[in-house]
């Protein structure tokens, strides 16, 4: 009777995809406050953050606030300036372009590094994950779809067994996260990108290193189209 209930026990905790998420500390609460300000354009470039405000809305000091400043500059979202606090950054197609060319190469070869070594559990974890992004695409989750894609990109990444690079490439989408997190927020983008899932999968697959490169990259790319095209609009605006 132990052993059975001992074996029932164990399906239901496989049946978990990934662990419970821990209730988000202040820093990460505040942290996520200001993202969503920045994505969704309440927060445009240059304006300041509203410090005082946001420290009497969540009813705190402002100790946790800045340790969230903190945070958010490391990531690209904010510029703290002296005597004049923290500043929403402003996003250059310059610095998307550059962003997304080293992102596409170093995942683009970890991807073919990588392409010999997973095993059929990593081929259904890929698939398992791009079929809960579709979920997130349905509902509009940028969120939830976000952190989706970085444990679908984890995948290969750690699979290319080079400990460097996958180091060097969390560090650089860390860096920037806002450029990806505000191209998955594009009309279209989340669809998009499961669909190259879907045919990253599928070369993964087949075992066929090149086209899991090219793929990897393309994907890498249209985040950057998409990107620089809603920026270059967002000019002939200003300038209009």
């Amino acid at each position: 009777m132990y052993t059975v209930y001992n074996k029932y026990i164990m399906e239901k905790v496989r049946v978990l995809d990934y662990p419970v998420e821990k209730p988000l500390t202040l820093r990460e609460q505040i942290v996520d406050f200001i993202k969503d300000a920045v994505v969704t354009g309440h927060l445009k470039p240059g304006e300041r953050v509203p410090e005082q405000q946001i420290a009497e809305n969540f009813g705190i000091s402002r100790t946790p606030i800045r340790e969230a400043f903190r945070q958010l500059e490391s990531e690209g979202f904010i510029s703290v300036i002296p005597r004049k606090g923290a500043v929403v950054s402003p996003i250059t197609d310059k610095d998307v372009r550059e962003f997304y060319e080293i992102k596409s190469l170093l995942e683009g070869f970890a991807a073919k590094t990588a392409c010999s070594k997973l095993a059929p559990k990593d081929i259904k974890k890929l698939e398992s994950l791009n079929l809960q992004m579709e979920k997130c695409a349905e509902k509009n989750d940028v969120k939830g779809f976000f952190r989706l894609d970085n444990q679908f990109h984890d995948i290969f990444l750690s699979g290319c067994g080079n400990e460097k690079l996958c180091n060097l490439v969390n560090h650089l989408v860390q860096q920037f996260e806002r450029f990806r997190v505000t191209s998955l927020s594009l009309p279209g983008r989340m669809e998009d990108s499961v669909k190259q899932h879907n045919e990253i999968i599928e070369a993964f697959k087949e075992g066929n290193q090149s086209l899991v490169e090219t793929l990897v990259r393309a994907n890498a790319e249209r985040g950057r189209d998409v990107l620089v095209e809603e920026i270059l609009k967002e000019k002939s605006k200003q300038w209009s």
